[in-house]
């Protein structure tokens, strides 16, 4: 069989040449397009339910909300793992299916089971967006010098926010700091009682008065008009003016038995920039989405937005990016590889000492790349650190296979040249490449067979270092066609035309110094059995000796370009006294000289977890 691909592909060299030109142009243009990232997908399907039970305690949240809630959902299919935490005013449960789960069929599985739990009044179940596991890859800062606190929070809640939902890939938007505007009655018992109205009144009116209601059609002349009652209150006065009860024949207006103005909302977090009050937008992002290119949506959005804003109101979207970490992590491994492709042109020159055969060789890195790329394209797989690694360390061995081919036949052909009774071209190039075919093979059998546990793990493990071994394999294998397919057809076209290689076909210094100094060795080594043999396995026993003291971890550690620094105050600090606290924290780190841009999130947001 490899006989025949070897033959056909000498029979259609036009064509071999032709189909990899394209490959390459493709190739290229895929490999432009694939999502960017820091790591592979991680996400495994899970389904976040919020409770807000205002005014509970964390003993209550768990006993009377969160426990009936997981009780329902251990039965659900697929269901893994069932997690909850328990605050002040809040129970969040995790519901975590297995890998292969669809998250539309989990989440309509949640909600059927949600159905049939009973709460205390007031409580509803809500479900969280589907984000990435990549978590808040974005922070995005609204900052004032003039705009009250009140309205920057009202331009992040009905503006920024809204305009940031609209792009495409965003699932979540969650502003935190600032003051959230609503409307205030501050009733007076005082008043309420020289009335005689109870509170309940109050707020019986306050329900009704806050709705439109319809009173059907009237029908005249063959038309027909629809009857409102349009009672919703549009502005304070509107509220104010509310009739709470009748007092012989007089109403009581909400004005006379309370206060009626706009307040800002009791909240249980704050933001910062740089020590001074500000608006935080935490940016949570659909699964599979390119965190690069979701990026600079949002960069070009907030510029857009800009120019719309007060002009003393600032957006930066620069507080935090992953962006920047992931364009770090891949520039490191890409120079990896640029230097690893370099050192291979490098060697295979001062080894060949010929340009044509080097040539040869090297043709088979870039169409090996862009084969993984349209692989990698077509399951869906993105360029990460792990998948660009994979090719970082099969990049010395791209070249294995054609360089074996390419030797083999340069020698087979200067034979040929000096021979009584030469051979044509194709057939010399094809018995050379027959000839080495199967230890190409087998090489390349036995490499990616090392990778192949690889793909055994479960869990995160697999997750993770199976792209690698995805990619690593493909780029062996796609080296291995191309051996068999391109490097001969190049052969025949551009190895007739070389010089032979030096005086009577021989090779070059430094290859005859290696030789020479590799038998040598070996006639030193082949003498001396006992005492090769014994220190091998000195130097294994000393080797898995120092095993046990390495180190470990899952990870290594990541330079991200930015610090997280967690404060902790102890329970029962005020939000108040937090605020002061990382204040003063801000303030230190800013004096730090190479620190940019200092931002605090207090507490937590009224739409986070």
């Amino acid at each position: 069989m490899l006989d025949k691909i070897i033959k056909f592909s000498l029979n259609n060299r036009l064509i071999v040449l032709a189909f990899s030109a394209i490959l390459l142009v493709v190739g290229t243009y895929t490999t432009l397009r694939l999502p960017i990232d820091v790591l592979p997908d991680l996400n495994r399907t899970r389904v976040t339910i919020f409770l807000e039970s205002n005014g509970l305690a964390p003993e209550e949240i768990e006993t009377q909300v969160v426990l009936p809630v997981e009780t329902a959902l251990n039965g659900a299919p697929g269901v893994e793992v069932v997690r909850s935490s328990s605050a002040i005013g809040l129970g969040l449960i995790y519901v975590e299916f297995s890998w292969d789960t669809d998250v539309f069929r989990a989440r309509q599985l949640v909600a059927e089971k949600l159905q049939a739990v009973t709460l205390p009044n007031g409580i509803t179940p809500i479900m969280g967006p589907i984000s990435s596991v990549m978590g808040q890859f974005m922070y995005v800062g609204i900052s004032a010098d003039n705009t009250s606190a009140a309205a920057l929070r009202t331009l992040a809640d009905f503006t920024v926010r809204r305009r940031l939902l609209s792009i495409k890939g965003i699932s979540q938007v969650i502003p935190i700091g600032g003051e959230r505007l609503q409307y205030q009655v501050q009733v007076s018992s005082a008043k309420l009682k020289q009335f005689d109205i109870a509170l309940d009144d109050v707020e019986k009116a306050l329900s009704q008065t806050t709705r439109n209601t319809t009173g059907n059609f009237y029908y005249e002349y063959g038309t027909e008009v629809l009857i409102r009652n349009v009672g919703r209150a549009e502005s304070l006065e509107d509220l104010a003016n509310t009739a709470v009860v009748s007092r012989n024949g007089q109403p009581v207006l909400l004005k006379q038995v309370a206060e009626v103005k706009f307040g800002a909302a009791f909240k249980r977090g704050d933001g910062s920039i740089n020590g001074k009050p500000a608006v935080i937008l935490a940016i949570e992002k659909q699964p599979g989405t390119n965190t690069v290119g979701l990026t600079n949506e949002v960069e070009k959005a907030c510029a857009d937005l800009q120019l719309s804003l007060p002009k003393d109101v600032r957006l930066n979207p620069k507080i935090f990016q992953q962006k920047n970490f992931i364009e770090n992590s891949i520039n490191n491994v890409t120079e990896a590889l640029r230097d690893g492709f370099v050192l291979v042109v490098i060697v295979l020159f001062v080894f060949l000492m010929n340009l044509r055969t080097t040539v040869i060789t090297l043709t088979a890195i870039p169409l090996s790349l862009v084969m993984t790329a349209l692989i990698f394209q077509l399951f869906n797989f993105s360029i990460n650190t792990l998948t660009l690694g994979g090719l970082a360390i099969a990049i010395g061995e791209l070249v294995d296979d054609a360089i074996v081919d390419v030797e083999n036949v340069f020698r087979r052909l200067k034979e040929n040249s000096v021979a009584a009774n030469p051979k044509s071209t194709l057939r010399v190039v094809y018995e050379a490449s027959s000839e080495v075919r199967n230890s190409i093979v087998y090489a390349t059998i036995i490499v990616v067979l090392v990778f192949v546990p690889l793909f055994f793990m479960e869990g995160i493990e697999g997750r993770i270092f199976a792209p690698l071994g995805i990619a690593y394999i493909t780029s062996i294998t796609a080296s291995l066609l191309v051996s068999l397919t391109v490097t001969p057809v190049l052969c025949s076209y551009l190895s007739p035309l070389a010089p032979n290689g030096g005086a009577e076909g021989q090779d070059t210094r430094l290859v005859r110094w290696l030789k020479l100094q590799d038998t040598k060795l070996l006639n030193w080594s082949l003498k001396s059995p006992k005492a090769i043999i014994t220190a091998a396995t000195l130097l294994i026993v000393i080797s898995m000796g120092t095993i046990p003291f390495f180190g470990t971890e899952f990870l290594p550690p990541f330079n991200e370009g930015s610090f997280n620094i967690n404060l902790i105050a102890p329970p029962g600090t005020s939000l108040e006294e937090s605020n002061r606290l990382g204040t003063i924290a801000e303030k230190l780190m800013l004096q730090v000289p190479e620190v940019e841009y200092v931002s605090r999130r207090t507490g937590r947001a009224e739409l986070d977890e």
